[in-house]
């Protein structure tokens, strides 16, 4: 058994719907951002649906808090 963790685990990725949660915003706002570059979802291998690595979507929530306390 190798010791190496796996690259990713499912666990680390969200649905459109939980992503827009996560961040309080549409789903239609997530898909607009995905379109503009904003954020770079995986797809799903089997289904094609959109996955957000919970590290990214972090990131941008870092951002906007950043940009909050920025505009204060």
């Amino acid at each position: 058994m190798s010791s190496e963790p796996s690259a990713f685990s499912i666990h680390d990725f969200l649905t459109v719907s939980q992503a827009a949660a996560l961040l309080g915003v549409s789903a239609a706002t997530l898909r607009n951002w995905d379109k503009s570059g904003k954020l770079q979802p995986l797809r799903h291998p089997m289904n094609g649906y959109r996955l957000y690595a919970r590290a990214d979507l972090e990131a941008l929530m870092r951002q906007f808090s950043h940009a909050g306390k920025e505009a204060s």
